[in-house]
């Protein structure tokens, strides 16, 4: 009998490192046929217990100086303005005396699945005992998320140390540049300085758009990580999927191995150009690593995955929807990769810990269920192709009998693609806005979803609160068995702002 590994080894030595699958990997394979028994069961299964996101501070003073912090950021550009230039943040870096070179990193870029991909990451790292940083964008509900430790959002106290000791060193940078460094570039300092400070074993860091410029993009990532291209930021990044890619693939560094989740095939082979340059290597979802197989279950759903290393049985997730599965692939060969797992060693991750690890993930306000009797779902689906996933996974995963949108958008985006998604599964849509300074009015969006609807599904309610009730009293009202939901979609802000609600009642 093989030696068992010791609890902080990677690898599972009982594991034999096969060639690359042959034959490439079905995203979305078919299921069986889901008996309507199983389906109340997946209806009645509650949300995991335990919130990851932060709550506001308890104690005044320390709430009081995160609120200072979170006024002082506002002031700079928001997330939406850009110079795209890395000239600022690495001046900042230089003069922090570069942080971001103190610990290894995994950088994930993409269009859609980057933040839940990465918390994926961070899960499976954390269970090889390995100190997590992780840097993701933007936050559900309070600034702090935006920076953990350990798998956890940074403490408030400490989110303000670490503004306040980088502090004069922004306002050095600022005074000798032409424009100021914008919030995401402070907030981009403050994660790689508190992750050298902690000090982390690997950071996870997600790029805030695109790749090139991005702020984030002055690490220099041994794993890239490349999740679904589509349409979006199309005034900034592109308007084709080649034009995006090029963009995207700035994270791919010299000698670096590239995951690389499905594509457009105009987006791989401007990805593919990118990594030959540099000499990366590469490894793609649906030939190298992929799902092989999964099945709906309560909470979640039960995979099999491939990876660099092997075959991994028995992973259950308790995430919905076909794209998390394919997130999950992804997460497990960004893993492998950096381990060295098909480049130095031929063996698998140990699998009892990439059970573990993957049983502990969470991503609030992706496909996240916060209420029964109706069940409520949020989702921050905000461009088309995020919209089709969420809708095929609400198909897949609920047997709702009568399903009511919540429907908010933030200025920039295409609400009429998005809505076409989500049409075909909708009885009915409540439109309202967030209170954010981007969001769309809700008369303008009514004028677009009644295009699309038909005025008699269209309900129109400018305040989000309003809109959930209504929703749910529509859902209420007409539906059969109790087997009705509700959506609430549209953006990250619009989510996070429903969530406070919903959990607050």
């Amino acid at each position: 009998m093989s030696e068992q590994p010791e609890p902080n080894d990677p690898f599972d030595e009982t594991g034999a490192f096969d060639d690359i699958v042959d034959a490439e990997t079905d995203r979305d394979p078919d299921l069986a046929v889901i008996e309507a028994g199983s389906r109340t069961l997946r209806a009645m299964a509650g949300p995991p217990q335990g919130d990851p996101i932060p709550t506001r501070p308890q104690d005044p003073e320390v709430d009081k100086a995160l609120h200072e912090v979170e006024a002082e950021l506002a002031t700079r550009w928001g997330e939406t303005k850009l110079e795209p230039s890395v000239k600022r943040i690495t001046a900042l870096m230089d003069v922090l005396g570069e942080p971001q070179r103190a610990y290894p990193s995994i950088h994930v870029t993409g269009t859609n699945g980057k933040t839940s991909t990465a918390r994926m990451i961070e899960a499976l790292l954390s269970a090889f005992d390995l100190r997590t940083g992780r840097y993701t964008s933007p936050h559900v509900q309070l600034i702090t998320e935006r920076i953990s430790l350990d798998g956890a959002p940074i403490e408030a106290e400490r989110f303000v140390d670490t503004y306040r000791d980088i502090k004069p060193y922004v306002e050095l940078v600022d005074g000798r540049e032409d424009i100021r460094l914008s919030f995401f570039e402070v907030m981009t300092g403050m994660a790689y300085a508190a992750f050298a400070d902690a000090p982390v074993d690997v950071a996870v860091v997600e790029v805030g758009m695109g790749g090139t410029w991005d702020a984030t993009n002055v690490i220099d990532a041994s794993v890239a990580v490349i999740t679904p291209i589509s349409l979006d930021h199309t005034d900034r990044l592109g308007t084709t999927h080649a034009e995006i890619a090029a963009e995207k693939g700035g994270v791919i560094k010299q000698d670096a191995t590239v995951i690389l989740a499905q594509q457009p095939v105009d987006a791989a082979q401007v990805l593919l150009k990118r990594a030959v340059e540099v000499d990366a290597t590469v490894a793609r979802e649906g030939m190298e690593f992929g799902v092989v197989s999964r099945e709906v279950a309560v909470g979640g759903q039960q995979l099999t995955l491939r990876g660099l290393g092997g075959e991994y049985e028995g992973v259950f997730l308790p995430l919905y929807g076909a794209h998390m599965a394919a997130n999950a692939a992804v997460a497990l060969a960004a893993v492998e990769a950096f381990f060295g797992i098909g480049a130095e060693h031929a063996r698998p991750l140990d699998i009892d810990t990439v059970r573990r690890a993957f049983a502990t993930v969470t991503s609030p306000g992706r496909m996240e269920v916060v209420r029964r009797s109706p069940t409520v779902v949020l989702d921050a689906a905000h461009n088309p192709a995020g919209a089709r996933v969420t809708a095929e996974a609400i198909t897949e995963s609920f047997g709702f009998s009568r399903l009511v949108g919540v429907f908010a958008a933030s200025d920039g985006k295409d609400v009429r693609g998005v809505l076409e998604a989500f049409e075909p599964i909708f009885a009915e849509i409540v439109v309202t806005q967030n209170s954010t300074h981007r969001a769309i009015g809700a008369d303008e969006l009514a004028a677009i979803a009644v295009e699309v609807f038909g005025g008699d599904r269209v309900q129109v309610e400018p305040r989000l609160d309003d809109a959930i009730e209504a929703a749910i009293t529509l859902a209420e009202e007409e539906a059969e068995y109790g087997g009705a939901g509700v959506l609430v979609t549209g953006s990250v802000f619009t989510v996070g702002e429903a969530r406070l609600l919903l959990k607050r009642n």
